[in-house]
């Protein structure tokens, strides 16, 4: 029987914390594919797709974005390769209540449970088994190697979550799960409902200007957490 609700999660900041390893693992990445870091550290993270980042580092730098763009499987491939080698080394943490809540998910049988995340589809799995999470739990998303916006993956996400579960979910059954104002702005593509956490750079009074559909301080209160995706109920 296909399911009803589809929830589609932002990774960091939202199910867990990479401790610096996801900005290493790119600076050495993009000196081993590019030649040059650009002006990557001088770069925010937060609610960009990694294509994103590489533009706004790099182009400056007097790389085409052109050329970033016909390199981004080496790119992939490259960054995936360097976080393998110093994750073991970085202080990755799932953010609070983050196992709890998608362990619930995971047990309903309504819902399908999937990724929306602005990581390189290379780094998601290294990520997630690195925090205790088990990558099969997510079989679909949208990742920062398919889109330079933030807005452009909540749709890809989408179509392969209606493909994967044989029948297209309603707009108002579909909940997307993040941390910054990216991530509540990207729904308005798909017309999905928003639920923040400020489990990540953002205040609850920062991400209440951007009116998700649910906000909570962390994913600690599974129930209201839950209330809030499936019901529509407004968190705190």
């Amino acid at each position: 029987m296909p399911k009803t609700s589809l929830v589609l999660f932002d990774i960091d900041g939202t199910l867990l914390h990479s401790g610096g390893c996801g900005r290493a693992a790119t600076r050495l990445a993009v000196q081993d594919v590019f030649g040059t870091a650009g002006l990557l550290d001088e770069v925010g993270f937060a609610g960009k797709t990694d294509w994103q980042i590489l533009l706004e580092a790099l182009t400056p730098a007097g790389i085409a974005a052109g050329e970033i763009e016909r390199r981004l499987a080496e790119y992939n491939l490259v960054v995936a390769r360097r976080l393998v080698a110093i994750i073991s080394g970085c202080p990755v943490k799932p953010c609070a209540g983050a196992l709890k809540l998608v362990a619930a998910l995971r047990a309903n049988p309504a819902v399908l449970i999937g990724l929306v995340t602005g990581n390189m589809a290379g780094l998601v799995p290294i990520k997630l088994r690195a925090a205790g999470f088990d990558p099969a739990d997510f079989p679909i998303g949208a990742f920062g190697s398919e889109g330079w916006e933030r807005a452009m993956l909540p749709p890809l996400a989408l179509a392969r979550a209606n493909a994967f579960n044989g029948a297209d979910f309603a707009p108002d059954r579909v909940v997307i799960i993040g941390d910054t104002p990216g991530d509540i702005t990207c729904a308005h593509s798909i017309g999905a409902r928003t639920i923040a956490v400020a489990t990540g750079p953002f205040s609850a009074d920062e991400l209440a200007v951007h009116q998700p559909d649910g906000l909570f301080p962390t994913l600690e209160d599974t129930s209201a957490v839950l209330r809030a995706i499936l019901n529509g109920q407004r968190g705190t």
